[in-house]
């Protein structure tokens, strides 16, 4: 992609080049979170989209300008969408503490049997809060600017898109789209979580945002010698993790699950801090989970009743999204230097946007 004139000259992007991500990731967002796994059909996916944009949108969209504006690279994003996920699960919506959340839905037989995973007094379900935080940490927050950056040029992969008054407006819209889910009744089924629930859920968050913000992660990590796999046995590894705990519920379940997301941490960990690591690991990884949401979106039912028919169309729409917008990125990385590129100080955009 060639830089034009004006930014060659000035060093500064023009507007629409530097918003154009930002609406992409705004739109991409709600569409992964609520949509990929088979929630709604598609008709429903515009009204999805528009509703919940802001909130889902304007969190990835400040979890991705936090972090490239600290410095903080995807260990802040991770612990930043992990602190999305508890606050909007546990404390707008608060999903993760109302038992009957989806007894008006197709999901209430898998609501009554993970209950047995409840935990004592702050009454959630272990099993609940690692599909409802991990699903938002995967699809509505890293899968998402995985996605949206793999399509831009390297020298603007992991620049900050916005300025001051930019993420003021973003955070004003993601404010307001929090508050429209939390105030509505119906988005919160008339429950209200408890002050000991209340608590334990803000404390997380100020510790998920604490640990984000660590100078650790601002320091720019030393490449180390050694081998990486390919881009494609990263997002294999990814995916049995995701599908993992697809066939064991209960507790067992919850146990496979932390073991699978321990281990692929742990290697992802070791190979990214290595010289053969690059945007394609990054994209194969991220958007694993997206392939595993799209694939049980097949199995999965809708929120509400759908006919065979509108199940169907919605599943397969699903699957060609889902494939245009991963196979587009890989696309548009096509060539590019497998190695990634050592990391530069963020550059803050133009003053006011």
């Amino acid at each position: 992609m060639l830089v034009d004139r004006t930014a060659a000259a000035t060093g500064v992007e023009p507007r629409r080049r530097r918003l154009l991500p930002v609406a992409a990731l705004l739109v991409l967002a709600p569409w992964a979170a609520e949509c990929s796994w088979g929630g709604f059909t598609a008709s429903g996916f515009l009204f999805v989209v528009v509703l919940l944009a802001p909130m889902y949108g304007g969190a990835a969209v400040l979890i991705r300008e936090t972090a490239r504006h600290t410095g903080g690279g995807w260990p802040a994003i991770v612990l930043l969408a992990a602190a999305f996920g508890v606050f909007q699960a546990g404390l707008v919506d608060q999903a993760l503490f109302n038992r009957a959340y989806l007894d008006d839905t197709e999901f209430r037989d898998w609501a009554a049997t993970s209950a047995r995973t409840l935990v004592p007094w702050l009454g959630f379900s272990a099993e609940q809060a690692f599909d409802y935080i991990g699903n938002h940490v995967a699809l509505s927050i890293c899968a998402p600017i995985a996605i949206v950056e793999s399509f831009l040029a390297p020298p603007r992969r992991h620049r900050p898109w916005l300025g001051g008054r930019g993420l003021a407006v973003v955070g004003i819209l993601y404010i307001l789209g929090s508050l429209l889910i939390f105030l509505d009744d119906s988005g919160r089924k008339n429950f209200m979580a408890s002050p000991p629930q209340w608590t334990f859920g803000a404390l997380v968050v100020l510790a998920l945002i604490g640990a984000a913000l660590l100078p650790r992660w601002h320091r720019p990590p030393r490449p180390r010698s050694g081998p990486v796999p390919r881009w494609y046995w990263v997002g294999l590894l990814v995916l049995g993790a995701h599908l993992g705990g697809w066939f064991v519920s209960g507790w067992p379940g919850v146990g496979v699950r932390v073991a699978a997301v321990v281990v692929t941490v742990a290697a992802i960990v070791v190979w990214s801090r290595r010289e053969g690591w690059g945007q394609r690991h990054v994209l194969a990884a991220w958007s694993a989970g997206l392939v595993a949401a799209a694939a049980g979106a097949y199995v999965v039912p809708n929120y509400a009743p759908a006919s065979p028919l509108a199940a169907l169309i919605g599943d397969v729409c699903i699957s060609v999204i889902a494939l245009a917008l991963i196979g587009g990125a890989f696309w548009r990385l096509r060539g590019a230097p497998s190695v990634r590129p050592r990391r530069a100080p963020a550059e803050p955009p133009a003053r006011g946007c």
